[in-house]
């Protein structure tokens, strides 16, 4: 492991580490995540909502919404802004998406959602579930907000298994994007977010174990979607 990203005695699931770093991050956040998806970012997620099922009318909650990103499709694809719930760990990020989105914002973490049972017809968590120590304890929470038939779908990016794609993605994602990221704005938090950004990724959980963590935790039709050996979509169903 990357001796900068250690986690300290004081912290062993990194949740101070992790929320001190997007508080600091929050304003270059969306700049550099621009470079980091080459500006693919909401046509992606967008694509993503809609092959999962998601449509208008429908009950969202975005966990760890960061800026809104994902939370932005979402009120798209639903038609109402009060249709879409986002919780982040971060007020700094909470406070960067409140200035684009006029959707409930509330601060919280994934594996204790202050919201009431089975409230969601869908639950999304865009590229955050590297962050998370216990998976398990997490999707149960997710399971617990969704109501009957609710979906879960998560977003993420892990090491790419092609020696080709894996060596594109390192010279890329874990070098490239950092410099750029400090370049364009100037600030070291910046290439200090992307390089913890692709550490995370560099060390994912292997696809298995999440979607067995998943079954695990009682979701039904559990199922990955992988674009070009990088982009991850899991969907699963609460029965």
């Amino acid at each position: 492991m990357d001796s900068h990203f250690r986690l300290q005695d004081d912290d062993p699931d990194g949740r101070i580490f992790v929320r001190s770093l997007f508080n600091r991050t929050a304003p270059y956040y969306d700049a550099a995540n621009q470079l980091f998806s080459l500006g693919s970012g909401p046509w992606h997620r967008r694509r993503c909502l809609l092959r999962a099922g998601l449509r208008p009318g429908m009950r969202v909650i975005d966990v760890a919404t960061g800026t809104g990103l994902v939370a932005q499709e979402a009120v798209r694809i639903s038609g109402d802004p009060c249709n879409v719930i986002g919780v982040d760990l971060s007020e700094a990020m909470l406070a960067a998406a409140r200035k684009k989105l006029a959707i409930p914002l509330i601060q919280g973490s994934a594996d204790c959602l202050p919201i009431a049972n089975e409230t969601a017809d869908f639950v999304t968590m865009g590229f955050a579930l590297r962050h998370i120590a216990d998976i398990g304890g997490v999707f149960r929470e997710f399971r617990r907000v969704l109501r009957n038939g609710g979906t879960l779908l998560m977003l993420e990016v892990s090491r790419p298994r092609r020696f080709l794609n894996r060596t594109v993605a390192a010279a890329y994602l874990g070098r490239l994007v950092p410099l750029l990221s400090r370049w364009m704005t100037g600030r070291s938090e910046a290439q200090e977010l992307m390089r913890y950004h692709w550490h995370m990724i560099d060390q994912s959980l292997p696809p298995e174990r999440i979607l067995a963590a998943m079954a695990e935790s009682g979701f039904r039709d559990v199922r990955r979607i992988t674009d070009l050996d990088l982009f991850h979509s899991y969907i699963g169903r609460k029965p």
